[in-house]
């Protein structure tokens, strides 16, 4: 009798394991899709803004989209995002977050959104692992090089990598990537990596 009564015990756990673990697939695919569509709609504000962007970002290498909204009070402020990048030669879609720490006089709260142009595989990769360093920003608007159109309303962020920011609103924000870091949501590329 206590060998059955531990068998069905061995098997409700492993039955209730296997249904939390289905439900931790279905909620990971469930924030997956909530980025997709928020990079959808990302991307939507974008080109009513820049109906350019929409050729730039179709015949790019990779590009990614940024959600974020931040706080600053006094002297210290700070950023969280999430969001996804696309790599149209590969057609990988790699899951992204961000974390921003600012300083400089200043209070309030912002929603914005940053679009990244890769150009290339090295710009790609670099983004990707976290590797880019961001300087200062350069003209707003500048030749791609490539087609000969022009990346209008976006600014130069690194090599290669090019980035339009806007607020929730479609204004430009005015704004700098040095203390901003990029990086893989490692639960949301858990899937994909396992492959």
């Amino acid at each position: 009798m206590r060998n059955f009564l531990a068998v069905l015990m061995s098997a409700l756990m492993l039955m209730m394991s296997a249904t939390a673990l289905a439900k931790s697939d279905e909620t990971l695919e469930q924030q997956r899709n909530e980025v997709r569509q928020l990079s959808a709609a990302t991307l939507e504000r974008l080109y009513q803004k820049y109906p350019n962007a929409e050729r730039v970002i179709n015949e790019c290498y990779a590009y990614a989209t940024m959600s974020n909204s931040g706080v600053k009070v006094l002297f210290l402020g700070s950023a969280r995002g999430r969001g996804l990048a696309i790599n149209n030669e590969t057609g990988e879609e790699v899951f992204m977050k961000m974390r921003e720490v600012s300083g400089g006089l200043g209070l309030g709260a912002k929603e914005y959104d940053l679009i990244f142009v890769f150009e290339d595989k090295d710009a790609w990769d670099s983004f990707i692992v976290g590797k880019t360093r961001f300087g200062g920003s350069a003209e707003a608007s500048a030749s791609d090089g490539v087609s000969g159109g022009s990346f209008e309303g976006a600014d130069f962020a690194a090599r290669g990598t090019w980035v339009y920011q806007m607020t929730k609103k479609g204004l430009t924000l005015e704004a700098t990537l040095k203390g901003t870091k990029f990086y893989k949501d490692k639960a949301l590329n858990k899937k994909s990596e396992a492959k």
